[in-house]
């Protein structure tokens, strides 16, 4: 059994993590909701056509996907340096995961919007809906419950993003899991990391599948 210092330990792990995970999640869907939503309004065929500005945005989702999150965590520890200041610890881990976050929350919500019927778009068009009315009272609405699922697709992602931060002292479950299941070849602390990874991954599944389930009208 584990001493008193070491479940402390995982708790303040836990916490961290969790910390990592609502912070990252809300400032990725701050940048990456908008992205999303011009992914899908302003191409060709979309409601408000740009299509210099949605190329440069698919390119820098395209790219910024493409790119290992592991990678990219070291890749950017010069811009993590520049806006927290450091590249150890929770605060520092936030920003390569939010980089890392956002392209893969934008194409979840150009995904989910894009399953919203063409003939809905097109009879609120007729009736002299402007873009933004048609984004905000159409799209978004008859998407809610695509958004909801691709949402809890995204912690998920996001929290395997925040235990591969553990590499470069992220802190959170990741780091101990590294630091002494790893490093120090403790097997019981790595097989405890990994099982509470487990049980948040399917918490937060079984949330997100509870509120879609209650919000989607469609049944």
């Amino acid at each position: 059994m584990f001493d008193a210092v070491t479940w402390a330990m995982i708790g303040m792990g836990i916490l961290e993590t969790l910390y990592m995970i609502f912070v990252s999640t809300f400032i990725s869907y701050l940048i990456g909701l908008p992205m999303g939503i011009i992914l899908v309004a302003c191409d060709n065929e979309g409601i408000k056509p740009l299509p210099a500005l949605h190329k440069i945005i698919d390119i820098y989702v395209n790219i910024t996907r493409s790119i290992p999150f592991i990678v990219l965590l070291v890749a950017v520890m010069p811009v993590t340096r520049f806006i927290a200041g450091t590249t150890v610890g929770t605060n520092a881990a936030i920003v390569p995961l939010v980089i890392g976050a956002a392209p893969f929350v934008a194409r979840m919500i150009e995904s989910s919007l894009r399953e919203v019927s063409k003939g809905v778009i097109e009879a609120s068009l007729a009736m002299g809906a402007s873009p933004m009315q048609i984004i905000f009272k159409v799209l978004l609405p008859e998407a809610k419950p695509a958004l909801l699922m691709g949402g809890a697709i995204s912690v998920v992602t996001i929290l395997s993003y925040t235990a591969m931060a553990g590499f470069v002292g992220g802190g959170g479950l990741g780091d101990i899991a590294i630091r002494y299941g790893y490093q120090r070849f403790q097997g019981d602390i790595m097989l405890v990391t990994v099982i509470i990874l487990v049980i948040l991954v399917q918490i937060f599944q079984e949330i997100g599948m509870m509120i879609v389930r209650k919000t989607d009208k469609r049944k």
